[in-house]
């Protein structure tokens, strides 16, 4: 199986939409995503994720199966706060510097990772425990249970699994799936809008997987359609 983790495209956070290059984004993603097709669709509940899913939707003729555990306003009760460097505005947890993360002392502290600030000032660590929760549930629906860090085979599938969500739950999520420390992955990886991150479930004879990254916040459709090459409308890449 492969599972896709797709961002929204370049959004409009209230009203909650896509911008015009937002549109194009996806329009361009749908374009690449016909490339092998896909067999599932799962949309968060929040509109800019449906409206980057729905030309994908069109374009494969897929009806989206909506995931209400995928909604960004969920982690972001969990995981946001103020901290001094955001100035004064609430943030995401894991946005503040990234070297406050990877100091020896937060990284000494292993799965109690929650303890350190800002996350002990949040719900990050009942945040982390429902999107395992749900992950398990989901992935367990797909036919792979979670055992540890692997996955057992109930159900070898080749299906192409899609599921149009966000940055901060795609983080976390990506994150747990991978067997990563939240904190090394936080500090270390970002997604793009529009980017496909890749997860192959392989099917092996002892009954026994762990998903490979086979791309991580890809936005090579972007380039494909000559539209403009930026990581958040902040760094040109």
């Amino acid at each position: 199986m492969l599972l896709y983790i797709i961002r929204h495209g370049d959004p409009i956070y209230n009203p909650d939409s896509l911008t015009e290059k937002g549109i194009l984004q996806a329009k361009a993603l749908a374009k690449r995503l016909a490339v092998h097709g896909l067999d599932r669709i799962f949309v968060s509940p929040m509109i800019r994720a449906r409206q980057t899913a729905q030309p994908t939707c069109d374009l494969l003729k897929i009806k989206p199966e909506v995931a209400e555990w995928t909604s960004e306003s969920l982690a972001w009760q969990e995981f946001a706060c103020n901290d001094e460097s955001f100035g004064d505005k609430i943030e995401w947890s894991f946005n503040v510097p990234k070297v406050r993360y990877k100091a020896p002392e937060v990284l000494a502290l292993g799965e109690r990772w929650y303890e350190a600030d800002p996350f002990c000032r949040t719900k990050a660590r009942e945040g982390y425990a429902r999107i395992q929760r749900e992950s398990d549930k989901f992935t367990e629906m797909l036919g792979y249970k979670r055992e540890g860090t692997l996955y057992r085979i109930l159900r070898p599938s080749d299906e192409r699994v899609a599921v149009f969500c966000h940055s901060g739950f795609g983080s976390v999520w990506i994150s747990y799936l991978l067997a990563i420390h939240p904190i090394i992955f936080w500090s270390s990886f970002g997604l793009n809008h529009s980017s496909v991150t890749i997860l192959e479930f392989m099917n092996t004879e002892n009954g026994i997987t762990a998903p490979y990254c086979l791309t991580l916040s890809d936005t090579s459709h972007l380039y494909a359609d000559g539209l403009p090459l930026e990581f958040c409308n902040r760094v040109k890449i």
